[in-house]
């Protein structure tokens, strides 16, 4: 659903300020809410992602066994038919009445002899790539086995935790749009700016103690007064954050 253009027209500074306030501490109560759920988002996705890449690594291994077991059957299938050579050949052997003959025919043996030996090598070497795969699959399915239940345990905390602040979290984020009507788009983009660079969200800050209460630089007297007169928008010159008076703030956080 497209999002609501923000409406200015009718607007005070002082509104706009007051509308601000209220966006930064709605905005920081939600951060509360996903700070709660800290990192659990991110690592049921890493558990989902690393899930779902033994699984592909299990399919491919029963691929691979699959493979070999159809190259041992063909090679065994060579091997019966190389015996079955070899004792034709040898039944022909009895009525061979010339020596060229015999010769050919010997060689045929000793050339079907050496296949069988040769496809016993390669079902040999094949047992022993199968015993590795196995060995592969097993290791394979009990990590798969230890992350699943990580990943259940882990996304079954999330939800609850979702389930227990997702009606909070939604009725604050309703409230953040209705404030953000009040305030004008460019400096709505300014807001959302300096709260993305900011590490504690915050891009509103009153004065406290004559100090930006963001980074705590002193403000001069007569920028404090300009700022209690609520009739501009003024910003920290060290920090980039809007600065409103204690008492608005206060007021509005009541």
């Amino acid at each position: 659903m497209a999002k609501k253009k923000a409406i200015t027209k009718g607007f005070s500074v002082e509104e706009k300020l007051k509308a601000l306030c209220k966006l930064q501490i709605i905005d920081s109560e939600i951060d509360k809410i996903r700070t709660v759920r800290g990192e659990l988002p991110l690592e049921v996705r890493d558990l989902e992602d690393d899930l779902k890449g033994l699984e592909t690594r299990l399919l491919k291994i029963d691929s691979d066994l699959e493979e070999k077991e159809k190259f041992i059957n063909s090679r065994k299938l060579s091997i019966k038919e190389s015996e079955e050579l070899i004792k034709k050949y040898n039944s022909q052997l009895a009525s061979i009445k010339n020596n060229r003959e015999y010769d050919s025919l010997s060689k045929e043996i000793e050339f079907q002899n050496l296949e069988i030996e040769l496809s016993n090598k390669k079902i040999n070497d094949t047992l022993s790539k199968i015993d590795f795969l196995n060995q592969s699959k097993e290791d394979t399915s009990n990590k798969h086995n230890e992350k699943r239940e990580i990943f259940e345990e882990k996304n079954k905390e999330l939800k609850n935790i979702v389930s227990e602040t997702e009606k909070e979290e939604k009725l604050l984020l309703k409230k953040s749009e209705e404030a953000e009507i009040v305030v004008d788009e460019r400096l709505l983009i300014y807001y959302k700016k300096v709260r993305e660079n900011s590490k504690n969200g915050l891009a509103v800050v009153p004065i406290r103690r004559e100090a930006c209460g963001g980074c705590f630089s002193k403000i001069p007297p007569q920028k404090q007064l300009d700022i209690r007169a609520r009739n501009k928008i003024i910003v920290c010159e060290h920090c980039g954050r809007i600065l409103v008076d204690l008492e608005m703030y206060e007021a509005i956080a009541a």
